[in-house]
């Protein structure tokens, strides 16, 4: 055989293993599918949640006499809660695993429906709902983190925008049941999502990376074969994981100041910055209180209520498709584009009802911009901050990042959440101009600072961020 045959042979060999690389990253397994719905379980969940305090507003006015304040007190105090949730959220994810946490969470979660379900004073309903809103913490942060550790690259930002579209099916589901039944039996329907994770979470996996960190080869392995196939080739992918993991190792331990070191920076601009223009543009507000907004406007909250649930999940599944074919970047800037022409169209609107000009038209137009600006949330704006998050920060520093990133985004939705009644009627116009300001501002930083992440390894993003300012 001559030295060429041999040099043929060789970058034939090559590029069969490169092939064989490729289908494997290509791969989307039943395990990967099954995993990635056990965990937006909880995403469902949270979406019936946040639907809940706006269907069941008036009944629980009426039936526990409680005020406009009370009830913005009961409102809001899910997002309180997830804010505390956040808080130890990094942690309790690092300490009990990806499934730990999700098991932990729905304790919670289960109390706070049941306490909510057989309130009969406001206290109990508070204290229901702050239950619900620390589960919610813990599961914003794990469950986009999990699925990004376990998908495939090519497919993360798609699996990973699962967890919004769980969020609209959960909400688009109260928004339907919730006009005819009655609101202590929806609290009881909450459960059930609920108790579906809770079982299905024997069946997954944990997340590879995680047990990686851990110093569990072995298990890394295993659960990687798994995810993977057992006829696939994960052992590029576990070496990978492994030299990353013993990189970090090498360094110090992570602490919340390590945050702030001038290698993390953009980071954490990116991280923070998408969480409060998420929570900042009103997306909160609007999800908790819909219906008073189509009552201020002139327009029947229950018609609204059924429109947003049939459009909620057809738009969500557009995000889905769109995220992975126009990427992450576009896709955001479209997003908050809309959401700023919608806030403007709804501060013309009710301008123009306060002085009696096209009064007839003002509901029309009010659904047009109630509606327009959750779809044009739920397909960007909605899910890709949390994409991101996931994507963006390496593993030594995940936990303080992703405590500091979720609590940022549970401290301004609580914010927003708790103002936003009393802010619709000291001046609605006036409302939804400052959010038409803060969408506007969003799309300039997205522009300025956001980077592309589709298609690329977590590896590779993270280090490019790392060595931006180097």
């Amino acid at each position: 055989m001559t030295m060429s045959d041999n040099s043929r042979n060789l970058e034939a060999g090559l590029l069969l293993r490169k092939n064989q690389n490729d289908i494997n990253e290509c791969r989307i397994t039943a395990v990967v599918l099954f995993s990635t719905f056990v965990s937006v379980c909880g995403s469902f969940c949270f979406g019936c949640a946040a639907g809940f305090s706006s269907v069941a507003q008036a009944g629980i006015v009426n039936d526990l006499g409680l005020s406009v304040a009370q009830y913005s007190v009961f409102g809001s105090i899910m997002t309180f809660g997830g804010m505390i949730g956040a808080v130890f959220s990094g942690k309790v994810a690092d300490l009990m695993g990806r499934k730990g946490t999700m098991w932990f969470a729905q304790v919670f979660f289960i109390f706070g429906w049941t306490a909510v379900a057989f309130a009969q004073s406001s206290m109990l309903l508070d204290v229901g709902r702050l239950s619900t809103g620390f589960a919610v913490g813990l599961l914003s942060y794990v469950i986009p983190v999990y699925i990004a550790e376990i998908t495939p690259k090519h497919v993360r930002g798609a699996f990973v925008f699962a967890n919004q579209l769980m969020q609209s099916c959960g909400l688009s589901l109260y928004y339907v049941i919730g006009t005819f039944i009655h609101w202590r039996k929806l609290a009881l329907i909450g459960l059930i999502p609920c108790a579906l994770q809770v079982v299905t979470l024997f069946f997954i996996p944990e997340s590879p990376r995680l047990l990686g960190k851990w110093g569990r080869e072995k298990e890394c392995k295993a659960s990687l074969q798994l995810l993977r196939g057992d006829d696939a080739d994960i052992s590029e992918e576990a070496n990978t994981i492994k030299e990353t993991m013993m990189l970090f190792d090498e360094g110090p331990k992570s602490r919340v100041m390590d945050l702030f070191q001038r290698r993390y920076a953009p980071s954490v601009v990116i991280g923070v910055g998408l969480m409060l223009l998420q929570q900042l543009s009103g997306s909160s507000g609007l999800m908790y209180y819909v219906g008073s907004v189509f009552d201020k406007g002139g327009f029947s909250s229950s018609i609204g209520s059924m429109i947003l649930a049939v459009i909620m999940i057809p738009k969500a599944l557009l995000g889905l498709i769109l995220v992975e074919k126009m990427g992450r970047r576009p896709l955001l800037l479209a997003s908050n584009g809309g959401m700023c022409l919608f806030c403007l169209l709804l501060s013309f609107t009710f301008c123009f009802r306060s002085y009696g000009i096209l009064d007839e038209l003002t509901p029309i137009f009010t659904c047009i911009g109630v509606v327009g600006f959750i779809s044009a949330f739920a397909v960007g704006m909605g899910g890709l901050p949390w994409i991101i998050m996931s994507e963006i920060f390496p593993m030594n520093v995940k936990v303080s990042a992703g405590t500091l990133v979720t609590l940022a985004n549970w401290s301004f939705g609580w914010v927003v959440a708790f103002a936003y009644n009393f802010m619709l009627e000291w001046n609605a116009s006036g409302t939804f101009l400052i959010f038409f300001a803060v969408c506007g501002a969003g799309v300039a930083f997205i522009y300025a600072m956001v980077p592309e992440t589709k298609g690329r390894t977590l590896e590779d993003i993270q280090a490019s961020l790392t060595d931006f300012l180097q």
